[in-house]
Order: structure tokens, then sequence, then C-alpha cells
């Protein structure tokens, strides 16, 4: 009896039950919504379903999203479809593949001689994805697509800083292609940001090629050329010619783009002489180039079957960016050229005849021909000379011979 009365005073009052009995219902309550609406194992919500395929379609096959580097350098997250679209079509569609054994985890090694070999192909790969997207980049470039060569120069800086560090005089490069690609989008302060970075990473640097310091007067001179600065600009191209000419050599296809953008700002400023004996040096160069190449590729093309039975390929020797650059230089001394064709016909037709030789080792033979047969219309139509008419000729020949025997 007395441990009885003893529960029943520990029981709670009558006042205090209701209280806790609601608290306890508004529990279970919370508790069952929460189970009708949790996904049932073995079933997915259509929002998650959503939510996975949008993730999968944000980081690609190589399971990484697109990312933006800022004029620091440091990786933040892409803002949004818009940016991770224009990332994907402009070089991450062409590097997904290449970067999923940059993203695996690496195996265990059972000796440092197999771990060492490990790092090293991984080094190799992450180099040849450098060059890659800054080929890319340039080739962009020279086409006038400046906002695609922004994700593919971010891709090449991002990889350099992987490889060299922060302060590698080997970044400079990129920030040139970013450079160049702002100041063809209209953003002055932002190329200027990165010119700055490029200027002080060469400072700092003990060594730094002159291929490099080319590449960096080159585009403080376009920067001056877009702030109509034009003596600063003539200043900085005249270093570039120079230390390119130290790299390379005065004649060089990778010295003239110098001489081009020298050539537009007396173009500019009227000096017309002046422009007009420098787009005569740079279409001589690039002529030379190709017509060495063509020779050597005709004293091949005797022995038109090679050993594996297949037929004679034409190639220009150059990569992407080369061969854009050709297009792009060629194509704006021709437009000029055109404008004085009945003073200086001779002129225009070399440059034509240029124009024919570079696609023709394209293997664009639409456009090779197209260039010949305009060509060839000026020399008859000026009366030029008969030479000059008998080597358009042969490759118009050439062309069409081509044309009715593709390639196997």
């Amino acid at each position: 009896m007395g441990d009885q009365r003893a529960l029943e005073e520990k029981r709670p009052s009558p006042a205090v039950r209701p209280q806790m009995t609601g608290s306890c219902v508004q529990a279970f309550q919370r508790q069952e919504h929460r189970n009708r609406t949790r996904p049932q194992p073995g079933k997915t919500s259509r929002t998650s379903l959503q939510k996975q395929a949008e993730a999968v379609r944000s980081r690609g096959r190589c399971g990484i999203r697109s990312c933006r580097l800022g004029s620091s350098g440091r990786e933040t997250p892409g803002s949004g479809v818009v940016h991770q679209r224009a990332d994907w079509g402009s070089i991450h569609e062409k590097i997904c593949q290449l970067l999923i054994p940059l993203r695996t985890t690496m195996p265990f090694y059972n000796s440092e001689e197999e771990r060492q070999h490990g790092l090293q192909q991984l080094q190799q790969r992450q180099k040849h994805l450098i060059e890659f997207c800054y080929t890319v980049a340039q080739k962009y470039l020279f086409e006038g697509r400046h906002e695609d060569a922004v994700p593919a120069a971010l891709h090449s800086l991002r990889f350099r800083m992987n490889i060299h560090g922060l302060s590698s005089v080997e970044l400079v490069p990129a920030y040139l292609l970013l450079a160049e690609a702002s100041l063809g989008l209209g953003r002055i302060v932002q190329a200027e940001e990165y010119l700055s970075q490029a200027q002080w990473t060469v400072l700092k640097s003990t060594h730094c090629s002159n291929a490099t310091h080319s590449l960096l007067h080159r585009n403080l001179g376009l920067l001056y050329m877009a702030k109509e600065n034009y003596e600063e600009a003539r200043y900085h191209l005249a270093n570039d010619i120079y230390f390119a000419s130290c790299a390379f050599g005065t004649e060089d296809i990778r010295t003239s783009g110098g001489y081009f953008h020298l050539a537009n700002i007396f173009y500019g400023l009227k000096k017309l002489d002046l422009a007009d004996s420098l787009y005569t040096k740079v279409a001589e160069i690039w002529y030379k180039y190709l017509n060495d190449h063509y020779q050597v590729l005709s004293q091949a093309r005797v022995q038109q079957i090679d050993l594996l039975g297949k037929q004679f390929v034409n190639d220009t020797g150059l990569d992407e960016a080369q061969e854009a650059e050709a297009i792009r230089v060629l194509t704006s001394v021709l437009n000029i050229r055109e404008l004085t064709t009945e003073k200086a016909p001779q002129k225009t037709v070399f440059v034509l005849k240029t124009l024919v030789m570079l696609y023709y080792l394209m293997m664009n033979s639409s456009k090779a021909e197209e260039y010949a047969m305009q060509a060839l219309s000026l020399c008859r139509e000026y009366q030029l000379d008969i030479q000059e008419q008998s080597t358009i000729q042969e490759l118009l020949g050439l062309i069409l011979a081509e044309e009715d025997q593709p390639i196997t």
C-alpha cells in the first residue's frame, strides 16, 4: 500500500497532463510530415533528380564545375549558367576527357620510383593542356572571338600555376592572352591590370626569354593603341620587334606581328609611305615562309604515293593559331592594297598570291581558287608580268587537279 501511494504521488496532476499531451502531439505531427515528404528508399524525388542532372551538367564528365579566375589568379565559382556555357563552348568541351586523369586520385605506389614516374606523367599531361589551351585562346583572338578566348586563357593560366607556382615568369604568356582579350572586349582597365601583373612578374624574374619580352611589349603597344597614345605604342612595338628579332630573326613570321601593328599605327596617322613599306615587309615575310614550305612539299610530291599507299597531303607547318594569324594579317593587308590597286596592282596581286598559297597548303581549295582567279584577273587587266601569270596559273592548276582527285 505504501508503494502504491508513493507512485500515485509521483504521477502528474490532471492540470499538467493535457499540456504535455499537446506538446507530444505537435512533435508527432511534425515527424509524420517529415516522413511523408521524405523520399522512400529506392525512390528519388523529381526535384532531387533535377538537382543531380544540373550538377552533372555543370561539372561535366571530368567531374569539376566551371570556374573563373580573377586578375589576382584566384579561382572563384562560375557566376551562373551563362559563364558555364561560355566555358563549355570555348574550351571545356575540348579538354573534358583530358581533365579526367588530372582529377583522379593518385594510386598507392609500391616504390619511390613508381611515385616519381606517376608525378612526371601528371606534369606532362598538365604541360600538354597548357599548350593546347594557349593555342586555342590565341586562335580565338586572331579570329576576333575575344569572349571565347577568355575561358581558354584562364585554363592555361590555372595549369601554369599548378606546375610553376603563383609568381613564375611562365604565367606571363597567359596574362598577356587575357590582356589582349580584354582589349578586344573594350575592357581597358582590366587589360591594364593583367599587363601590370605581367610586367611585375617579368621585373621580378632573373631570367626571362626574349620571346616573352617581345610578347609583353607587343601587348603594351596594343594597349596604348587602344588609348590612342601612339608615341608610347610605337616605343613598345619597336621593342617588340627588337626582342623578337633577337629570339627568331628579323625575317621570321613571329617577328612580322610587330611590323604589322606598327604599320597600322602609321596608316592611322596618314603616314602612308611608312605604312606601305611595313605592309610590304609583312607580306614578303609570309610569302617567303609559305613559298619555302611549298617548294619542300613540291619536291616530296615527285613521289605522289608514300609507303602506305596514301596520297600526299599538304601542310602549312603552322599550328591553328598561326594559321589564324596568317589569315587575319594577310586579309587585312589585302583590304588596304585593294584601295590603291590602280596605282600599284602588282602589290595587290602579290598579297593575293600569298593567300592562294596559304589556303592551298591549308587544303581549303575553294578559297584558294577564289583568290587565284582574282589574282589572274588582275594580271590580265593590268597586263602584268607573264611570269607572274604563269606562277598563278600553275597554282590554280594544282588546286583544280586536287579538287578532281580527292584524298583517300
